[in-house]
């Protein structure tokens, strides 16, 4: 049984015991069989979970009830390689791949057929690759004998994040670039190049349009757009230096007040704004005994996944964090994670019910329902 731990005291942070446990239950409702392939990415969106996996695959499933029993739709076979990240947007998909490619699909459904993925587009287009390769400005170095377009990744995509009004969305890279496309026309707008000093692994986006990264150099980058001689761009805001190994997975407390990170140092930290172009370690959770590879945020609980197999669900009071559960059931890493508020409740009325989703290089998607006592 693994041990429940809290946050602790890490460098110059505070750590502070943290004796918040409400009534909890947790159980595994459903385990849906992969196709001999890590799972990779995970994305909701409408009636469908959508999941990406190491061999190409795409898989579009539809739930079936709140109890969340799944009948697979609609499995679609894509690019080359590995489908690292997956964001939805009303009735289009966009995937990243690890052949440097975005694609963008179309959710087509039709109560007379079954649902179905179609492709639109693969970014960047024909016609951005066209127009930028004629022109020498718009060639940049990929390393010393080699030269691109700027609207090229030039390694695996590894992670994708959507403006909140869907207009945009956000790209990043092992090649080190953060690039920044019309969700509409599919139109590469910007390309930031040596965003970091090493690969890139994770990025979101708040309300304000502002970009985190996080990276392999084991530092989160903020981004904000402003005018230039060249029009709107974005630019450093800031960079937060905590962790001691690389980032693996960034995400926002509902409200944006909290910004998580998580990293191969096994750590979550949570970083809170000290003003308005900066953020100050508040907090540094430990409990997994193995790099932390993803984490997702459903109301007020923190689910973190990891190298050590379990996925743990944290809640913060104040700046102390505690963990509420460890969900155990996964036989190899747990790289990636969504959730959702369960509508349909847990049998006590008197409980506030989450479905959390997680796979695994297991080959395997687990459906978690968690009912915390109100």
């Amino acid at each position: 049984m693994s041990h429940l731990q809290t946050s602790e005291s890490h460098d110059d942070l505070q750590g502070q015991y943290c004796n918040y446990h409400p009534p909890i239950t947790h159980h595994c409702v459903s385990t849906i069989k992969g196709d001999n392939s890590c799972i990779s990415s995970l994305a909701l969106g409408g009636k469908f979970l959508y999941t990406g996996s190491s061999n190409k695959e795409i898989r579009m499933i539809k739930c079936d009830t709140l109890r969340a029993e799944f009948d697979q739709d609609c499995t679609i076979v894509t690019g080359n390689g590995a489908v690292k990240s997956l964001v939805v947007s009303a009735d289009k998909i966009f995937s990243a791949h690890q052949d440097h490619k975005i694609r963008v699909w179309r959710v087509d459904e039709n109560e007379m057929q079954q649902p179905k993925l179609t492709l639109v587009a693969t970014l960047p287009t024909f016609s951005d690759r066209t127009l930028n390769v004629l022109l020498l400005k718009n060639h940049v170095h990929v390393s010393r004998h080699k030269r691109s377009t700027w609207v090229h990744h030039n390694d695996t995509v590894s992670a994708l994040a959507m403006s909140r009004d869907g207009l945009v969305v956000y790209s990043v890279s092992w090649d080190r670039t953060l690039k920044i496309w019309n969700a509409n026309n599919f139109k590469c707008l910007e390309s930031v190049c040596n965003a970091h000093d090493d690969a890139i692994n994770a990025v979101v986006v708040s309300s304000n349009g502002d970009v985190y990264t996080g990276s392999t150099d084991k530092t989160i980058k903020i981004w904000r757009k402003s005018e230039s001689p060249e029009g709107e761009k974005h630019s450093l805001i800031t960079t937060l230096k905590k962790h001691k190994s690389g980032i693996n997975a960034l995400a926002f407390s509902t409200n944006e007040n909290v910004l998580y990170s998580g990293g191969s140092d096994r750590l979550i930290i949570a970083w809170e704004k000290s003003d308005e172009d900066d953020m100050a370690a508040v907090a540094v959770i430990k409990g997994h005994v193995k790099s932390t590879l993803c984490l997702t945020v459903v109301s007020d609980l923190l689910c973190s996944g990891s190298a050590d197999e379990t996925v743990r669900l944290w809640k913060g009071v104040e700046k102390c964090y505690c963990c509420l559960a460890v969900l155990e059931g996964h036989s190899g890493p747990v790289k990636c994670l969504t959730s959702e508020t369960d509508h349909a409740g847990c049998s006590c009325d008197t409980s506030t019910s989450y479905l959390i989703y997680s796979g695994g290089l297991d080959y395997d998607i687990k459906v978690w329902q968690i009912c915390i006592a109100l």
